[in-house]
């Protein structure tokens, strides 16, 4: 009686563009950079009320004077810069100069004169009311 033979089969296998491997890769390792976070900004919420507009920025690190804000028509640019101080030789350091800007469209135009700024816990808010002309009025119907 013969004895069977056996044979080892190979997976099939797919050609794959290497390029694409590649991209995936890059797109993988760029995706939650922190450099990438520091180069768009930090995260803001933009709330708009009948009367106002209210900004939150995070802004972790930086103090009010390393803070300028300025609005133009309905355009909010935030930019912010700050160095660390060193003292003696550098052991281990991983605190960096930093420096970030948003320029951001408001919902309406805004006073530039009624602007309320305030820094806490890391956190800029804003409170601006809307110019005159952008407040929602109630009309009386007679």
């Amino acid at each position: 009686m013969p004895l069977p033979v056996l044979y080892r089969s190979r997976p099939v296998m797919r050609w794959t563009n290497p390029f694409d491997t590649f991209e995936r890769m890059m797109q993988r390792m760029f995706e939650e950079s922190p450099a990438e976070e520091a180069e768009n900004g930090y995260p803001v919420d933009i709330n708009e009320e009948d009367d106002r507009v209210l900004v939150d920025a995070e802004m972790p690190g930086f103090t009010k004077d390393d803070i300028d804000v300025s609005i133009n028509d309905d355009l909010l640019s935030i930019q912010a810069e700050r160095s660390t101080e060193r003292k003696g030789r550098p052991y281990l350091q991983e605190r960096r100069y930093a420096r970030v800007q948003r320029t951001l469209r408001l919902p309406s135009a805004v006073d530039p004169e009624s602007v309320d700024a305030t820094l806490e816990g890391g956190v800029l808010h804003m409170e601006m009311k809307k110019s005159e002309s952008e407040q929602t009025r109630k009309i009386e119907v007679k």
